[in-house]
Parts: C-alpha cells; structure tokens; sequence
C-alpha cells in the first residue's frame, strides 16, 4: 500500500471552539496511527477564525502528547514569517520532547493576508531569502561546529528532517537542488501536479538526508458509506472555498442538502478548479480514483485532508480510506522519514 498521512485543518466549527478543534485534532492522531497512518502534520495560518493552529509548534506538542510513535509535523511552517533561529528553537525543543517523530515542512507563502504579514512584523522583501533561510535552518539542526558562534538551543545535533512544500514549480526547483523531501499541495492548487513533480524528479540532486526523490501529495478524501453522502459531507469544503473566494474567513459550516443555492456560477467554476484533484464517494468510489492518481504520479505518499464537519463522521472518513488503502495491495518504492 501506497503511504498515508494526514494534514489535519484544525477546524474550528459554528459547534466547537478552538480547545475543541485542539482536543479534536489529538484524537484523530490517536486514532490515526491505530489504522496505520504515517504523519500527522498541521499547518501555519493567521488570522482565520476556522483554524486554530497559528501556533503550530504549540499544537504539534499537543498533539504528539496524545499519541505515541505517528510522526507529528508542520506541513508547514510559513518560513518567511520566522527568523530561522526560532524556528530552529521550536523544533529542536519538540524533537527533544518527542525523539524520532517530528517533520518540519516549510514553505515560503505567508499563510495569511498582508495586513497580518504586517502584524507579523517580517519584512516584505523576507520571502526572497528562503533558498537561504532554509539552509541557514538545516544548519542549526545539525551537530555543532567548533567555534560556532550562534547555536539554536536545544536544536544542534537533532536533524529534524525537512520538507520542501509547494504550489507551484519553484518548491519543486528548491527540493530537487537540495536533495530534500517534496510535498506538492494538490489539495487546493492542482494546477501544476504533474509538472512540479516531473521537475523535481529529473533534477534532483542526493543529499545527507535524503538519497533518492521522495513525493508527497495532498489530495482531498471524503469517505462515507455512499457516494451520495460523501458529496452532502463535501459541502462543508464547498462552502469554505467559497468563503475564501468572497475574502470571508468564518467557521466551518454544516453541510447542506444543495450546495448550487451556496455559491454563484462564478463561484463555482472557480472552487471546483482549485478542488479538482478531490476525491469522494464510497468505498468502491475511493479506492478506484485513489489508484488512479496513485497511477498518474507515481506518488510515494499521499497526505489526505478529509474537511469533515462532524468529528465522529470526520474519523469515519479516514478510518474508510486507511481500509481501502490496506487492500489495494500498494506499495512505495522509496523511503523518507
């Protein structure tokens, strides 16, 4: 079987407040690698009400607490809103805390809007100095060197493994010039899939951490018993997508019987483009397009989001997926940590 893992939103919902989307979050995890998940990851966004994993260093510690050998991670830290030292810091600390477990993704969008890049108080031009801020990272993850002047405590010497997240072709370029690990993020930018992982394979270039190209990607699964239920369960992501496009970060919602009467033509044909790699239905419905895009990419991993509103059909949704995983009988070629 092909390797699963989870990219959980740590979804705030119009029922549960952030202390319930955090306890939430750590029990999917629990029960997560009970069905043989790999990585749990969650990930860095600001200012938006529905997701409550600003602080992912912070979360990720809650979650790997709860939980006792899944990998725990960010997919990812936004790298241009940190100084890499803190980064550093954070995560050395958590690899200290959880030995063996921690991933740290990066990636160079803001993960917000530009009044909060603003907030954060990082310069608008720090995006062009990722390619520097990710080595200036690697380095303090590794032993210390003599007379080395600045060491990120307790980080030196734990080598967190990091991923190289991306959208578009550039995380690609970087991944493959730095012999890292690629997670592309077909879950809400499918657009360039094929060309980002083609471009990362053909280029990649063997490093200390990683001998041999290893691709991730994110993909949208919605399990229920039927498909008609699968698509009713799909339009709490519908709506947030939508929502997205009007500039209204909210909870998430309920789903709903007709999701045509929630968005406009427009709306639509733009949601469904960024959700066009998404996959829902039943069992049977699952495991026919999960092979198929296994197929397309050759994929070592897929990282799945199931944006369930309600959290027992939500561990319904993954427990089915794992299941349907187990028996096609897949297999990745690679390995990565």
């Amino acid at each position: 079987m092909v390797a699963l893992s989870i990219l959980d939103l740590v979804r705030v919902t119009e029922e549960t407040n952030a202390r319930g989307a955090l306890d939430n979050a750590r029990d999917l995890a629990g029960h997560a690698e009970q069905w043989g998940y790999r990585r749990f990851w969650v990930a860095e966004h600001h200012n938006m009400p529905g997701i409550a994993s600003a602080a992912t260093s912070v979360v990720i510690a809650h979650i790997a607490a709860g939980s006792r050998h899944i990998r725990v991670g960010a997919g990812g830290i936004m790298l241009p809103n940190h100084a890499p030292l803190v980064i550093a810091e954070q995560f050395g600390t958590l690899a200290q805390l959880f030995p063996g477990r921690i991933d740290l993704g990066l990636g160079r969008a803001p993960g917000t809007d530009q009044i909060t890049v603003r907030a954060l108080r990082r310069p608008p031009g720090s995006v062009d100095q990722f390619p520097q801020d990710v080595l200036e990272l690697q380095a303090y993850f590794a032993p210390r060197q003599p007379g080395q002047r600045i060491e990120a405590v307790p980080a030196a010497g734990t080598e967190v493994p990091l991923w190289i997240l991306g959208s578009s072709t550039y995380g690609a370029q970087l991944a493959a010039a730095l012999g890292l690990p690629y997670a592309f993020a077909s879950h809400f930018a499918p657009e360039h899939l094929l060309p980002a992982l083609d471009i990362y394979r053909r280029n990649f270039q063997p490093s200390a951490q990683l001998q041999r190209p290893y691709a991730m990607v994110g993909v949208n699964i919605i399990a229920a018993p039927t498909d008609g239920e699968a698509r009713r369960l799909a339009t709490t992501q519908q709506m947030s997508f939508t929502n997205l496009l009007r500039g209204t970060y909210g909870l998430g919602q309920p789903p709903i019987d007709d999701i045509e009467t929630y968005w406009t033509p427009t709306e639509k044909m733009q949601a469904m483009r960024m959700l066009a790699r998404t996959i829902i239905g039943s069992p049977e419905t699952i495991k026919a397009e999960m092979d198929a895009l296994v197929a397309e990419t050759n994929v070592d991993e897929l990282m799945v989001v199931s944006d369930v509103y309600h959290h027992a059909l939500r561990l319904r949704s993954f427990e089915m997926i794992a299941a349907v995983n187990a028996a096609s009988g897949r297999s990745s070629n690679s390995a990565a940590q």
